[in-house]
């Protein structure tokens, strides 16, 4: 509107899209840019289903960088980042795989688990909003360990397909099946692949902490004692001396006092 000086102030307000208030983005237009998906999932990404919520597509790059990594995830990428071959093994990793390898599959596992049990949660509330959330973590994580393991990456991708229908859609025929994801059963998540088998202890010589080592969850009192003293970064700490005492407390502290 005009002041009294005759120059337009301009205010925001939160209201709903109408032609009437000239306020109506065309879908369309973002579908161009960004694909469907993105704007799929950044609807999603906005807030609760059940909010309000005010239009802006300043995040919307954030949720097309996803989708892109997402993809980056079964094919190679050069250091320039361009995308090359499609990298995802066409059969199971066997299990005479090198002992690196299995600690990476071991860890996608654990990571597309505790996704799986998280989007489920968030699709009984109609949490959406979080689901998404939970994706870029999975996915960050999954690129971080350069994971490219099929056990890991085909669930994962039935478990967006939902989301981002078109993306999963590709994959999925990239992974080699000739039907349509939208007719594959849901994940199911297995808690044996989320339960932590071991405990980073934060070793500590009177009352300050020096370093961690990670340890077995199942080990005694006295195994964990005996692992600790046993460290050269102990003996490096102790220099010939020998502790007054060693406090253990299983799954949280050691402390060598003395």
């Amino acid at each position: 509107f005009l002041n009294e000086n005759e120059t337009y102030l301009v205010s925001r307000e939160v209201e709903k899209m109408s032609k009437s208030k000239y306020n109506v983005v065309n879908p369309d237009d973002i579908c161009e840019e960004y694909g469907a998906d993105t704007l799929r999932m950044y609807e999603m990404f906005l807030g609760p289903l059940e909010q309000a919520k005010p239009w802006n597509t300043a995040g919307i790059t954030g949720v097309y960088g996803f989708l892109k990594k997402f993809w980056k995830l079964f094919h190679e990428v050069d250091q320039e980042g361009n995308i090359g071959e499609f990298k995802v093994p066409q059969a199971p990793q066997s299990p005479q795989s090198p002992k690196g390898e299995q600690k990476v599959d071991a860890e996608g596992l654990k990571i597309l688990h505790k996704t799986i049990k998280k989007v489920e949660e968030d699709i009984e509330h109609f949490s959406f909003n979080t689901s998404v959330s939970t994706f870029m973590i999975a996915v960050n994580e999954l690129t971080a360990i350069n994971c490219n393991a099929r056990e890991v990456l085909e669930p994962l991708t039935v478990l967006l397909s939902p989301y981002a229908p078109h993306i999963a859609e590709e994959l999925w025929e990239k992974l080699g099946h000739s039907g349509s994801i939208a007719a594959v059963p849901f994940p199911v998540y297995e808690e044996k692949y989320t339960r932590e088998t071991s405990k980073e202890y934060p070793i500590s010589f009177n009352g300050k902490m020096r370093f961690t080592m990670t340890l077995p969850l199942d080990l005694s009192k006295e195994e964990i004692e005996k692992a600790v003293l046993e460290n050269e970064k102990t003996q490096e700490y102790l220099d010939g001396r020998t502790p007054k005492k060693v406090i253990v407390v299983p799954g949280k502290i050691v402390n060598l006092v003395g």
